[in-house]
């Protein structure tokens, strides 16, 4: 039996957070802290990650088949 993944797909605005975040982080705040610059810079790299994988592989019709399981 094959395991169905459910991947939720995340909006424009998650991306365009991340972009700007990493931006902000890596020009603005790790020239003053290299810890905080470091951990702002990986923290919006794996949300910019996140929002690449959910755009890839999630369904495009999912507000339709969110009862799917339920209707069999």
């Amino acid at each position: 039996m094959q395991k169905e993944f459910n991947i939720a797909p995340l909006s424009g605005g998650y991306m365009i957070t991340s972009i700007v975040g990493f931006l902000i982080s890596a020009f603005y705040i790790a020239p003053n802290s290299a810890t905080w610059g470091f951990t702002f810079v990986l923290f919006f790299t794996l949300m910019f990650i996140a929002s690449l994988i959910s755009m890839t592989y999630a369904p495009s019709d999912w507000p339709l088949n969110m009862d799917r399981k339920y209707l069999k």
